[in-house]
């Protein structure tokens, strides 16, 4: 007797999907003292590939300034295809917005450092996130997270 019903959920791809860096005001900026000001923006997108298969990317934004000048401007999307079969429907919204987002961060977190010191900066480390926190919230907010 072959169960079908059992719960899947495996992760079948975890990749950098999209990667940009600016830096418009090199090489000028790299001459100032002044510590520039970080602001970090994440997002977590969801949508379903194929029957049972979902791609789950996180978004960073790093925008660094001195002043109103930009130092460099960093945007990464790191994406994984996961395979999630037989669940009950209430646990998809966490699972693609919590379980999902976990494994994928850290591939995320060593692309940007990785990506920032390359172009000559000293990295920034994105602070760990609690994905379960950030899901809740956006719950709360009613920005949900699409799972089309």
């Amino acid at each position: 007797m072959s169960n079908d019903q059992t719960p899947v959920f495996q992760i079948q791809r975890v990749y950098l999907k999209e990667a940009s860096l600016e830096q418009p005001n090199s090489p000028a900026i790299f001459l100032e003292q002044q510590q520039p000001s970080v602001d970090i923006q994440l997002g977590v997108e969801a949508h379903g590939v194929a029957d049972g298969v979902y791609e789950v990317a996180v978004v960073a934004t790093v925008h660094t300034k001195i002043g109103e000048r930009t130092v460099f401007l960093v945007e990464c999307k790191q994406a994984g295809i996961f395979e999630i079969r037989n669940l009950p429907q209430e646990q998809m919204g966490p699972i693609m917005g919590i379980a999902c987002p976990q494994i994928i961060y850290p591939y995320l977190r060593g692309n940007v450092a990785d990506l920032i010191n390359r172009a000559g900066f000293p990295p920034v480390h994105l602070a760990e996130i609690n994905f379960q926190a950030m899901y809740e919230q956006q719950q709360g907010d009613g920005n949900r997270i699409a799972t089309a």
